[in-house]
């Protein structure tokens, strides 16, 4: 197993953990808060975090293959972030916090199955310009940085 791939899918498990510890805590009005600038609620988001593990393990493993991320843009990005928090408004702390456990877990495991060379691999990247970047560039600056990123949001909304 690569260390590199091994630190990678720590950090994500460590993020996970993080946000589903901080979530489990939550009241029913704290996991119905919306978040000032995004709009959706709290609990919206923690299920968004867990819907997109696979989503963002699949375009790291397109990478990891040498092949382009084409066709994303930001404006898909929205708008499928609009449709999720449509269809997942009513989500449960429950089946929010066991699908972030089973994503991340999936997500942690295919991270880790990766070699040295299929991080360092890179292919143009539509959402980012069609810049070349690597595997490892997308897994940190999407499926690993996620959670952390919704939780610092979360944490001000609520104001702890």
């Amino acid at each position: 197993m690569s260390q590199r791939a091994n630190a990678l899918a720590d950090r994500l498990e460590q993020g996970a953990r993080a946000l589903a510890g901080f979530a489990s805590t939550l009241t029913d009005a704290e996991w119905n808060t919306r978040i000032p600038g995004d709009g959706r609620t709290i609990g919206v988001v923690v299920h968004h975090v867990a819907t997109m593990y696979p989503l963002e393990i699949q375009l790291a493993q397109l990478l990891a293959g040498g092949k382009p991320v084409a066709g994303v843009t930001w404006d898909n990005v929205h708008e499928m972030n609009a449709d999720h928090a449509r269809v997942n408004a009513a989500t449960t702390k429950p089946a929010a916090l066991g699908l972030l456990r089973q994503n991340s877990a999936a997500a942690a495991a295919a991270i880790r199955a990766l070699g040295d060379a299929e991080l360092d691999q890179a292919a143009p990247v539509s959402l980012n310009a069609d810049a070349p970047l690597t595997c490892q560039f997308m897994l940190e600056d999407h499926a690993v940085r996620h959670s952390y990123h919704h939780l610092a949001r979360i944490r001000a909304a609520l104001k702890r």
